[in-house]
């Protein structure tokens, strides 16, 4: 895992990959020195890549009002953050994507889209159904995104295909109650993604790699599953339009502690909330954020069933945190692995273990790292001296393997 690999025409000095955890350090839309100085120290601490996260696609695809929206006013701040990664030695790739029934509408003040009309229960405002036109624009908005990408000097695109966000809700039977094109039997449900991967290939060629970010398991009754995970996995290699796939699991509209895994931290995002969501949390946290016994390589079962189904290079998420897991990674025919939780508890954790085979992450796994994601991602176990400046403002939970 730690010798030179090439991920599609990228070549990364090591396998690993810092996993997209949303920063919560852009603002207005636009790149600061905070958001560029936390991925300069994930570079300088020996990944191969490191992820910029969330950067959508449209207005009203965003998750928090102060996220990076791809538009020409964003592209300076891009080329100073890509060429600042770049002068630490590793490769930068950004998160594209439409938060879809996600989005925080009271932030954005723009109406979230989704599959279906329905309601988001955190913000309690309605989701209103995409239209053709709105689901036209939006893939449009990809591949424009992808190739403003390459401009700014990424080595790489992450489409976000999981946690419910758009092209994921459309994937959804429990989301999607659409009678059109777009809903219905599994081809239909995964229209919208397969679009999206083609916008961005037109769009960039062979001048960056594309990774896709696909749910295998929603984590809830009737959502989208692994059988139709494996299905879509072979749609997208049949029409080469990734370079390589990165598996996840959960909702952030329903279950996001199913792909995090370890404490669900309920009195924490209670105190973060204002009324009257503190006092709904308090109440009923405990049925959205749920625990789930923690393991290292947690998602690895499943990830070996999409392995076994495509030949494609494969990124294995979830439970990463020493030399011992990423051997067994590469042994299960993964080419890469993704680290969120433990780099926020140590960015230098790469350049450790290079130097120590036996050393283990010292992140512990209480997931309290999810609620600051109001304040500037980060360990709470280190000082915010040393993680960044504080910044301001709200999210979605999301991804942190």
């Amino acid at each position: 895992m730690l010798a030179p690999a090439a991920l599609g025409p990228v070549r990364l000095r090591n396998r690993t990959i810092k996993a997209a955890t949303y920063e919560n350090r852009a603002r207005r839309g636009l790149v600061t020195d905070e958001l560029i100085d936390f991925h300069v120290r994930h570079g300088a601490g020996g990944v191969g890549m490191t992820t910029v996260a969330y950067c959508a696609v449209a207005p009203e695809g965003r998750t928090d009002g102060n996220q990076i929206v791809w538009r020409p006013e964003a592209a300076p701040g891009l080329r100073r953050l890509t060429e600042a990664v770049h002068a630490r030695g590793a490769a930068v790739s950004a998160q594209v994507g439409h938060s879809g029934p996600v989005a925080d509408s009271t932030r954005t003040k723009l109406s979230a889209l989704g599959p279906s009309k329905s309601r988001n229960l955190m913000s309690l405002r309605t989701i209103k159904a995409a239209t053709t036109a709105d689901l036209d624009r939006v893939v449009s908005a990809h591949g424009e995104a992808a190739r403003m990408a390459a401009e700014t000097g990424f080595d790489a695109v992450e489409i976000h295909l999981g946690h419910n966000y758009l092209a994921s809700s459309f994937l959804s039977p429990r989301l999607n109650k659409r009678t059109d094109a777009y809903g219905g039997c599994l081809a239909n449900r995964a229209r919208l993604a397969l679009r999206i991967m083609r916008a961005v290939r037109e769009a960039v060629g062979d001048r960056i790699a594309i990774l896709a970010k696909l749910n295998m398991d929603d984590g809830v009754p009737g959502g989208f599953w692994l059988d139709e995970a494996i299905e879509v996995a072979r749609w997208l290699e049949g029409e080469g339009t990734v370079d390589a796939l990165e598996m996840t699991a959960g909702s952030s509209l329903l279950n996001p502690m199913y792909l995090f895994k370890g404490a669900a931290p309920v009195r924490e995002f209670a105190g973060v909330m204002p009324q009257p969501l503190r006092a709904g949390v308090k109440l009923i946290g405990g049925r959205f954020l749920r625990e789930y016994p923690y393991q290292d390589g947690y998602l690895l079962e499943d990830a070996r069933q999409i392995r076994a189904a495509v030949d494609l290079p494969m990124v294995l998420l979830g439970g990463i945190t020493n030399r011992a897991i990423m051997d067994t990674a590469m042994h299960e025919g993964f080419q890469f692995v993704a680290m969120g939780r433990a780099l926020l508890r140590e960015p230098d954790l790469v350049d450790r273990i290079a130097a120590e085979p036996d050393a283990r992450s010292l992140c512990n796994h209480n997931n309290r790292c999810m609620v600051t994601i109001f304040t500037g991602s980060r360990c709470v176990l280190v000082p915010r001296a040393e993680t960044g400046g504080p910044a301001h403002g709200t999210a979605s939970t999301d991804s942190r393997g």
